[in-house]
């Protein structure tokens, strides 16, 4: 989930396009920051990244013009938005409706969505991915694998394990959120992945996985959103500042409370699998055919 600011009315001043090592494309406007990688001929390659930076030319300002709607909780009644990125939005937190959620928690993966089906219209691209800040969307031909990396702490960033997403696999996206990183979290986790057929699903079910990871101890310091960030969706709500040290017991409360989320998640179809990470110590739901692989904490 990426914040977009409710007061920035003004047109975006523009975006910005520059190659990075390893033949991607950083692409960058306001709070947006993608990286993009392509894999296929190079006339392929140089079209697909041509067709990305075009699609992303005017994306935020788009956003901004139904931010107002988009931070709002979705109600019985979809909101009636013209841009394909909030459509994505609202399409991704649609089916978790009931659980107090607006289209703001699928933000960050529906930009990458997005400028991943403009990657995919490409004749001879093999695979391309598109990460968001984390959020990743993914393409993949029919003979073609992408190995992920996975973390279990968002400050730490680095990957401790990975996940191999081959196309007979029902994802096409992978989102991390929890506390202490970029967006705001009601919950304790160091990270929770969610792997689902979007990066818009899975950016939103990773955001309600993470806030479920929770508990209520005097270790846990919380704030009101709005005096963190003005221009939160989440308000008045408390969300987590910071983390003291815990009980193991109340840590494997909490993982399990986030665990019995997305089991019920992954149960409904919305998501494939997902990582949970606190404190040290993990959880992992997926179904059989699927294995996460070389998480360090799971080496006991």
């Amino acid at each position: 989930m990426t914040a977009l600011a409710a007061r920035s009315t003004a047109p975006p001043s523009g975006h910005q396009a520059a190659p990075l090592p390893g033949d991607r494309l950083h692409l960058n406007e306001g709070p947006i920051d993608l990286v993009i990688g392509a894999d296929g001929p190079p006339a392929a390659v140089r079209e697909a990244y041509r067709r990305a930076e075009a699609a992303f030319a005017g994306l935020l300002g788009d956003l901004v013009s139904e931010l107002a709607a988009l931070r709002l909780p979705v109600g019985e009644v979809p909101p009636d938005l013209s841009g394909p990125v909030a459509r994505r939005m609202v399409a991704a937190v649609w089916p978790l409706r009931a659980r107090n959620v607006t289209p703001m928690a699928a933000v960050a993966g529906a930009v990458a969505d997005e400028i991943c089906a403009v990657l995919q219209t490409v004749e001879g691209l093999r695979k391309a991915f598109v990460n968001d800040g984390g959020d990743i969307a993914v393409f993949l031909d029919a003979e073609e694998s992408m190995s992920i990396g996975l973390v279990t702490h968002l400050q730490k960033a680095s990957p401790s394990g990975s996940v191999t997403i081959t196309p007979e696999m029902p994802i096409r996206g992978i989102a991390t959120s929890g506390a202490g990183g970029r967006s705001l979290s009601l919950g304790i986790a160091d990270a929770v992945t969610v792997l689902a057929p979007s990066a818009a699903a899975a950016d939103a079910a990773a955001t309600l996985t993470a806030n479920a990871v929770d508990s209520d101890h005097p270790a846990i310091e919380r704030a009101p959103a709005i005096s963190i960030d003005p221009d939160s969706d989440l308000g008045n709500r408390l969300v987590t500042v910071a983390r003291g040290p815990l009980p193991t017991a109340t840590i494997e409360a909490a993982l399990d409370a986030g665990a019995a989320v997305a089991r019920q998640m992954m149960s409904d179809g919305l998501i494939a699998a997902a990582l949970l990470a606190c404190a040290g110590k993990t959880r992992i739901v997926q179904p059989r055919h699927l294995k996460f692989r070389d998480i360090e904490p799971l080496k006991h």
